[in-house]
């Protein structure tokens, strides 16, 4: 089921800032499964699940539904498209690849020559197959936005490649978690956030206004099993990772140690993460109000932002496996 989960969770177009049809498919899968929902002013969809213990610790479990994407800068007379990035788009990995608006516009990004030096993103342009700025404002308007298509492809056995695995992988185990947990002790306040791709904004505003005892982000990170890649030495199908640190945040050895001690009670080998970049949902829940202890539970992802991002779902299993367990020791 997880493996389906993940792959209807990959279909919906959801760039930061309008992650409002993935949203509506995690209503869809959770519908009569969960004690509450509601979506707040930034769009977080914000999910409970209430504990039994009389002392239950509310846990905030965040996984953002955003990914990165392209938005339409400027219409050209002979109808192509000058975009600009929204998050972390690399201009190696958007050149040549088929893109998609939400009204269902299919483009093709490009990298114009240019005459001296490398190009920039400034040289990176969309084509709609429109013959003319005229027909191309029939297609789209200034501040649209598109995202890789999303092809969803098999690697292997156990692997899946396709884009926005970073983070609709910890969409769909949030949703599993959900679907799974019954007469947990803790409650689980799920948050599935918008615009982490662009500076952790929906999880800083969802942490403020839950206020939770403890907090654990699930998101997706390097790996360093690649030709000529070391770091972090995070490798795909030895495990779920616990973070130790990233450029967001050092982990709450509180949470962390609750991360193993889940991990162990779950006989899911783990991996331990240093990741010397990027940051999660983590960093923004550490740092509401006067701070809360806060960890962050890894899948480890080849080919970060790109349109072939490539996670292996035996991971995904692992990591599932000790969400349950934590949601009881925590």
């Amino acid at each position: 089921m997880l493996r389906n989960t993940l792959k209807t969770l990959l279909m919906p177009w959801g760039p930061s800032g309008s992650e409002h049809n993935v949203a509506e498919t995690v209503k869809t899968l959770l519908a009569g499964h969960v004690d509450s929902m509601r979506t707040d002013a930034l769009g977080n969809l914000i999910v409970e699940k209430y504990g039994t213990d009389d002392n239950a610790q509310r846990i905030m479990v965040s996984a953002h539904m955003d990914h990165i994407g392209l938005i339409v800068t400027g219409i050209e007379k002979e109808g192509y498209l000058r975009v600009t990035n929204v998050g972390g788009v690399s201009l190696d990995f958007s050149r040549a690849r088929h893109v998609v608006f939400e009204n269902g516009v299919d483009g093709v990004a490009f990298v114009q020559p240019v005459k001296e030096g490398k190009p920039t993103l400034q040289d990176l342009y969309v084509d709609i197959g429109a013959s003319d700025k005229e027909e191309a404002e029939t297609m789209v308007q200034l501040g649209d936005i598109c995202v890789y298509a999303p092809d969803v492809f098999p690697l292997g056995k156990n692997k899946i490649s396709g884009p926005a695995m970073d983070n609709r992988v910890a969409c769909a185990l949030l949703t599993e978690l959900l679907l799974y947990t019954q007469d947990q002790k803790n409650t689980i306040v799920g948050v599935f956030s918008t615009q982490e791709e662009v500076g952790l904004r929906g999880a800083s505003v969802a942490a403020f206004g839950i206020n939770p005892d403890l907090g654990l982000a699930i998101d997706v990170t390097g790996a360093g099993d690649i030709p000529e890649e070391k770091f972090p030495a995070v490798n795909l199908g030895d495990g779920p990772a616990v973070k130790i640190m990233d450029r967001s945040m050092i982990a709450s050895p509180l949470v962390r140690d609750k991360l193993f001690d889940a991990a162990e009670a779950a006989g899911v080998k783990v991996q331990r993460e240093v990741l010397p970049y990027g940051g999660t949902d983590g960093g923004a829940i550490q740092h509401a109000r006067a701070g809360i202890p806060t960890g962050t539970l890894s899948i480890a992802c080849r080919y970060v932002h790109s349109a072939c991002e490539t996670v292996d779902v035996r991971d995904m299993e692992g990591a599932l496996k000790v969400l349950l367990e934590f949601v009881d020791i925590a």
